[in-house]
């Protein structure tokens, strides 16, 4: 609709007319100028709609956790009611917050660790609470992501630091905010399935911190790996999340931002949530180029398939996905391995494009290939469910 009806107007942020950015980089070039601002302001829409809808359930879950606190009975002694003892992880928070004041290299400050410490409280509590009962689809971390990210760089803005100090201590308690929360989910359903296996809660907080710790220096340097072969924002790395998250902080900083297709985007957003579509996921559908959204809608068709080959309930865990599941963290793992030879510049002494060039086409039939491979999974992993309740009707 904008190539078509945009014609020789010049629509900002872009300085050329729409026409003449059709004609020389196509449809990625009105993504890139129009589209992703467009579906930038639907994902903040969408986020704050996502908070909206579970702010009953959220004031409600806090205002519950902090009763539960303050009535919890000190004198159960059972094993499987120890907790870590709530001085070491109050010192534990303080020394956390401490140290994102302090350290120079995360310049969030004394208002950035305050914000921290409130929105951590807050969320935090929310997320493991609302996990825990109802299960992980139901922890709203992009609407809790996105409102921090927004409140914390108009803040910074408003006492003045809105540099590149600024930006990068909004995307510093912004990012602290979403690990916190989505670890808050992830420690609750841990505990939870603890409970169920009569396990010692102490114990498994011990071991989550130790989990923790080893994750986040491993992610940490595979992080700076990936960005030292090929930076993010590239062809190679996209990472289109947190360029959206880049592009909101640079625009509310600077103040510069194409309102209008924001402001259209948010419209996108309600009208999608009236329709009765969730508009988050919607949104984010919008955001991401064409490339990576069709992969998912690819991957949506495969599921769809096979639960109705294999008659499969929504909530079921088959083979199908556990073989996806590995798909993925293979591709992360090779992602990995691209990125040492890149590092290394072995990757300049392998040319394999003589040999398995086959273009557009190529890649098509290795996708077709391996979608075949997993609806097989699928389809055997049935067949061998049905042996077995035959053997046991048997």
């Amino acid at each position: 609709m904008i190539s078509f009806f945009g014609g020789d107007a010049v629509i900002a942020p872009c300085t050329d007319p729409v026409s003449k950015v059709y004609a020389t980089d196509g449809a990625i070039g009105i993504w890139s100028n129009y589209l992703r601002y467009i579906g930038a302001g639907a994902v903040v829409a969408a986020g704050f709609i996502s908070l909206g809808k579970s702010a009953p359930v959220i004031v409600s879950t806090f205002v519950d956790a902090v009763r539960d606190l303050r009535k919890s009975d000190k004198s159960n002694d059972l094993r499987t009611s120890r907790d870590m003892d709530m001085r070491i992880i109050i010192a534990g928070l303080i020394g956390v917050i401490l140290v994102l004041w302090l350290m120079p290299q995360i310049p969030v400050g004394l208002p950035g660790a305050v914000l921290i410490a409130i929105f951590g409280f807050l969320f935090c509590t929310v997320s493991s609470r609302m996990v825990g009962i109802v299960g992980s689809s139901n922890n709203p971390a992009s609407g809790m992501t996105i409102a921090t990210l927004l409140f914390a760089t108009v803040t910074l803005k408003l006492i003045g630091d809105n540099g590149p100090d600024g930006m990068l201590g909004a995307i510093a308690i912004g990012s602290v905010i979403c690990i916190a929360v989505v670890l808050a989910g992830d420690t609750s359903q841990d505990l939870k399935t603890g409970f169920l296996l009569g396990a010692t809660p102490k114990k498994q907080q011990y071991a989550e911190l130790i989990g923790i710790v080893a994750a986040a220096l491993a992610i940490g340097a595979i992080l700076i790996l990936l960005n030292k072969a090929w930076g993010f924002g590239s062809v190679e790395l996209s990472a289109p999340q947190a360029m959206l998250m880049k592009m909101i902080i640079e625009g509310v900083m600077s103040g510069n931002l194409p309102w209008a297709l924001i402001f259209m985007g948010m419209a996108v957003s309600v009208a999608v949530e009236l329709l009765g579509i969730s508009s988050l996921a919607f949104a984010i559908g919008l955001y991401l180029p064409l490339q990576t959204t069709m992969a998912v809608f690819f991957g949506g068709v495969l599921r769809l398939i096979t639960d109705k080959l294999t008659k499969a309930k929504e909530d079921d865990i088959g083979d199908g996905i556990l073989y996806a599941s590995g798909l993925i963290a293979g591709e992360g793992l090779v992602g990995i391995l691209l990125a040492l030879f890149a590092v290394s510049h072995i990757d300049q002494r392998i040319d394999l494009s003589g040999m398995l060039d086959l273009g557009q086409i190529g890649g098509v039939i290795l996708l077709l290939v391996m979608g075949g491979t997993v609806l097989a999974s699928a389809m055997s992993g049935k067949r061998k469910g049905r042996t077995e309740q035959d053997e046991i009707e048997g």
